[in-house]
């Protein structure tokens, strides 16, 4: 029966795009295939098996993953399966049939429990269900594809939320929460692995349990986190501003081991822009909850997104968002172009601006953003800070570099070690000085190494499986 299940071969070849929110199920569908004795290979064009999970969240990312696809379609072997997943197929399913008739299997964004039935389908075929979001329970594999140093946790699926501009609580379906002990349970298998950094991530973490009976609230669950005597980094991604309470601002600051970071999506600033997108905070309590934060916690590092171009938005409402990056720095700025979902509110709203304008407002705010950058950056020249040392710099073997609680994997800089003489393990701790800055980029040297302490509890009995 084995021999017969890969007399074609075992090989597989996996993509995943978009969010980490993706990477997670992403990882869930590889853990279930390396279970099941398939394995992996980086080289697409000796797979037997290639599967792209897709991003449908902007007409960008549509692109990204047809052009992926076809990419792979193109490099492919000539018997081999192709089997694409996730939140495009679930919104533009019939598109990506039109385009291609090459793929083997389609799986919806809440069906990748159904990968094994996927690859393993003798005719082309589907799992499409209304089922919008899928939390892995812990008990299926997951095989992480992150270094060995860090992972992320998924605490909720869908959105709550009801932004005039966005599409994913139609894709990804209303918010769904893990249980607390489902969360816990993840979070104790991965510190049993020797992961160092946790990553929270949601489509919003302060609306975690919100949907529930006992709605016990993110501070619940970080308590429950922080009561085990071990050491880690906790960071946490999306937190709206009107969900950053007092409690939450004491939780971060009295606890070392909570990152001072936290991504705030603010999108506008602007009172009417922000009405008509729907969001919750008006721009006096954005200031006042940026302003709390830097109060409370001073070495805080606060990263958000702005848009530029919603409809309706007026050349003085943008200047305002301008002026505002100038008086209330902001350490990380995402910015983004207005991007026209026909499935959203905002695609009936009027006063759409031309891409022209838009390009011009992006290229204003980013350059002004820079600017500020600069200036506040200055701030890190001669600090001793605790960095995660992670690798050798890509671009040289007499480089190093590696993250301090402020910077986040793969969206925010790093720091750039030009002397690595102390380190003797990456994915470790050690002292760096800041001698330089180069844009969201920091450069330093080595000065220590950081021993780290905790008491070892009993590990869990099913642990997670890495790819490093």
């Amino acid at each position: 029966m084995i021999a017969n299940k890969f007399l074609n071969g075992n090989k597989i070849h996996f993509t995943s795009l978009g969010c980490a929110r993706n990477l997670v199920d992403s990882e869930v569908m590889l853990g279930l295939l390396l279970k099941a004795g398939y394995e992996l290979t980086p080289d697409s064009s000796a797979a037997d098996f290639l599967v792209v999970n897709t991003c449908g969240f902007l007409a960008s990312s549509r692109q990204e993953s047809c052009d992926t696809i076809q990419e792979l379609i193109n490099t492919k072997k000539s018997n081999a399966k192709l089997v694409v997943a996730g939140c495009m197929v679930q919104k533009h399913k019939d598109e990506l049939k039109e385009k291609f008739s090459d793929i083997h299997y389609y799986l919806g964004s809440g069906d990748v429990e159904k990968i094994l039935e996927a690859i393993e389908a003798p005719i082309h075929g589907e799992a499409v269900t209304s089922a919008k979001s899928y939390l892995q329970q812990g008990e299926i594999p997951r095989m992480l594809s992150t270094p060995k140093h860090y992972a992320y946790l998924k605490i909720a699926e869908g959105c709550a939320k009801q932004c005039a501009f966005c599409i994913i609580p139609k894709i990804k379906g209303p918010l769904k929460s893990k249980t607390i002990e489902q969360v816990l349970k993840e979070f104790h298998l991965l510190l049993d692995q020797g992961v160092h950094e946790i990553i929270l991530i949601a489509q919003d973490l302060g609306d975690w349990g919100r949907e529930t009976k006992e709605k016990p609230g993110l501070e619940t669950l970080l308590k429950a986190m922080l009561a085990t005597d071990r050491s880690f980094w906790l960071r946490l991604l999306y937190l709206y501003p009107d969900e950053i309470t007092d409690e939450l601002i004491h939780i971060i600051q009295s606890d070392a081991r909570v990152c001072k970071y936290v991504d705030m999506p603010l999108q506008h600033v602007n009172d009417d822009v922000l009405q008509s997108m729907r969001r919750k905070t008006s721009k006096q309590q954005i200031v006042d909850t940026i302003t709390k934060l830097r109060k409370e916690i001073p070495s805080m590092v606060i990263r958000t997104s702005l848009m530029v171009g919603f409809p309706g938005e007026s050349q003085e409402q943008f200047e305002e968002m301008v002026s505002f990056v100038k008086e209330h720095p902001l350490d990380n700025v995402g910015i983004f172009q207005y991007s026209l979902e026909q499935e959203s509110p905002s695609a009936k709203m009027d006063g759409h601006l031309s891409d022209e304008v838009k390009k011009s407002r992006f290229e204003k705010l980013a350059k002004t953003q820079m600017k500020v950058l600069r200036k506040t950056q200055k701030k890190y020249l001669g600090q001793k800070l605790q960095v995660l040392v992670e690798g050798y710099h890509p671009e040289s073997p007499y480089l190093m570099v590696g993250r301090f609680f402020g910077q986040c994997p793969e969206i925010d800089g790093q720091v750039i070690i030009n002397d690595g003489r102390k380190v003797t393990e990456f994915g470790k701790l050690y002292e760096v000085e800041i001698t330089q800055v180069a844009d969201y980029d920091l450069i330093g040297r080595v000065t220590a190494s950081i021993s780290l302490k905790h008491k070892k509890e009993k590990k869990a009995s099913q642990p997670l499986s890495l790819v490093s």
